[in-house]
């Protein structure tokens, strides 16, 4: 195969034209990590381009768990649940998380991407209704190719385009699914899920939540944007990853119980992927005995939150009106994005742009993200190179 005939050639050519002039800002190299401080290069950075949101990656409990599990486990199951893989261990962590997310049982998956995956294309039937944000993350929109049902979308977080989907549709179908993001990854927007809510009943629709950005920062003790709501009891089927809060990786997926059953036999990114590996599995149970025990990780977080979205505010960014600890600064022009990441780099910050097509053109991004273990002397050192940036490149204070 010549790569000159392969779709993504293109992005090939403008990848290795960054690389020659020092500004692709992907696949950096991390030699070592303290969660907030980590070394790129030889050079140590302030880290705010990660989602370990709570900061427990290193937390010296959590640490102590996984490497428990690995000595009573080993390293991996080496084959599925539904044969070799299920560990005493798997189903307590599922217990532990439908008690911890407040529905009637849950279900853990190897990544939250399989978890979108396998849901989503096990719920929706041949004769079935997705209703998706336009803005909801690539592991749905994956999921709508596997699932033999249809897909629709609506405009983000706008409700009248949401009804109208609804009112139009709802009778073609045997069951429609209105399917959302909880906390939108790249702008921090936190789903209107009242109103969602109140369609979905009007409607007949189920709901099923994404909030892999949500569990372990929204609500009462990071239970979620359902519970952010007092809706839980409203949200059909939630969906979580352990990436972020969680100091792991994988997925969970809460519900009914026979829905959550019948996602267990149907799912096919569950029933033909390796279980989680036990170190993975511990990790996540002993993040939530920390966030269920310390009652200060989550004022910390907040403190953290406001400190920078003032800090920004007070120097003349647009950061979206976020209300997480995901803060997006809008930068405008894709090339500049990657200028003002490289300048950051250089000042010992490290955070990731966002370019088109993830975002619109011309609305290129820097997304920034916070932890519960940044120091505000941290956080000040990023907001004095953020200020020197916004006047060394013209960074313009509204969207438009």
């Amino acid at each position: 195969m010549q790569i000159e005939s392969l779709r993504g050639y293109k992005m090939i050519q403008k990848a290795k034209l960054l690389k020659e002039h020092n500004l692709y800002p992907f696949f950096r190299k991390i030699e070592q990590s303290e969660g907030t401080d980590v070394i790129v290069d030889g050079q140590p950075m302030i880290m705010i381009g990660s989602n370990n949101y709570l900061g427990l990656t290193h937390h010296p409990y959590v640490k102590e768990a996984a490497i428990k599990a690995i000595e009573v486990f080993g390293t991996g199951c080496t084959g599925s649940r539904f044969l070799n893989g299920n560990l005493t261990i798997h189903e307590e962590l599922e217990d532990k998380l439908a008690s911890y997310l407040g529905h009637e049982k849950a279900m853990i998956f190897a990544t939250g991407m399989q978890t979108n995956l396998g849901a989503l294309s096990a719920v929706c039937g041949p004769k079935d209704l997705m209703i998706f944000d336009s803005e909801n993350h690539a592991s749905i929109i994956d999921s709508s190719r596997l699932a033999l049902g249809t897909t629709l979308k609506y405009k983000h977080n706008d409700m009248e385009s949401l009804e109208e989907v609804l009112s139009e549709n709802v009778s073609r179908f045997q069951n429609t699914m209105v399917v959302a993001d909880g906390v939108f990854s790249m702008t921090g927007d936190i789903l209107n899920l009242p109103d969602v809510v109140r369609l979905a009943k009007k409607y007949g629709a189920s709901i099923y939540v994404d909030d892999a950005h949500g569990i372990g920062v929204m609500g009462d003790r990071g239970r979620g944007t359902m519970n952010h709501f007092g809706l839980t009891k409203d949200v059909d089927l939630n969906m979580g990853t352990f990436s972020k809060s969680f100091a792991s990786i994988g997925g969970v997926l809460s519900g009914n119980a026979d829905v959550i059953d019948y996602v267990k036999h149907t799912a096919r990114s569950f029933m033909f992927s390796a279980a989680m590996a036990p170190s993975s599995v511990a990790t996540v149970s002993a993040c939530i005995d920390v966030i269920l025990s310390d009652e200060t990780i989550h004022q910390r977080l907040w403190s953290n939150v406001d400190f920078m979205v003032k800090g920004f505010k007070e120097i003349g960014f647009y950061t979206y009106n976020s209300k997480t600890p995901i803060i997006p600064v809008f930068i405008g022009d894709d090339m500049k994005a990657m200028q003002v990441t490289n300048y950051l780099k250089e000042c010992g910050i490290f955070c990731t742009p966002v370019i088109s097509p993830a975002v619109p053109k011309g609305e290129a991004l820097i997304r920034t993200s916070y932890m519960a273990t940044h120091s505000k002397e941290q956080l000040s050192k990023v907001l004095e190179v953020f200020k020197d940036a916004k006047e060394k490149f013209e960074i313009p204070s509204t969207l438009h």
